[in-house]
């Protein structure tokens, strides 16, 4: 990453060099469970569902400012991942240019993918998925939210990925304590 930047230093002398992290997380009917408190003795009860319907959250976040910016697509593919790095680019300050790191997932690494000029890919060594805060993100919004609950259809998935996305991702001070990493 060092290297990368520095890289981009020297081609945008005049810019900020901001360093933002980009996921995908699937949320669906196929509900996971997490644990709960309860009373000592007792197995508290949490409902299961094995239906199909699910949606993806993509989220892009800037661990230093705190800024996030997201989506949510029915399936995943490059023109979705487009659409969420014009959102990207269009936030960024015009003094600014954005390392954006990110997995090399098949829609990220499309020969056909158009990423804004003022946006720069660094992709994440194959299986390390722990190297992107991001990541964070996902368990805090499955253990929070997402999780122990039966979701009747794809409208009731989509209201509580808005929600839950917009209580967590538009608070600065929670996406810095969430995605802060020592190496951005």
């Amino acid at each position: 990453m060092p290297k990368a930047i520095t890289s981009l230093n020297k081609r945008f002398p005049k810019k900020n060099i901001e360093i933002w992290f980009e996921d995908e997380a699937r949320l669906g009917q196929q509900s996971t469970s997490t644990k709960v408190w309860a009373k000592k003795g007792t197995r508290p009860k949490a409902p299961r569902q094995t239906e199909y319907k699910n949606l993806y959250v993509a989220t892009a976040v800037c661990p230093r400012s705190g800024q996030a910016e997201g989506m949510i697509l029915p399936f995943l593919n490059s023109q979705g991942v487009e659409i969420l790095l014009k959102q990207v680019g269009q936030s960024l300050p015009a003094s600014s240019h954005a390392l954006l790191i990110l997995d090399r997932a098949s829609y990220h690494t499309s020969k056909t993918l158009k990423v804004p000029s003022n946006i720069h890919l660094l992709f994440l060594p194959p299986y390390s998925p722990e190297l992107n805060p991001v990541e964070n993100l996902w368990h805090y919004l499955r253990s929070h939210f997402w999780s122990n609950r039966i979701y009747r259809g794809y409208k009731e998935l989509e209201k509580m990925a808005i929600a839950s996305w917009r209580k967590v991702c538009l608070q600065e001070k929670r996406m810095k304590s969430l995605c802060a990493v020592s190496y951005a």
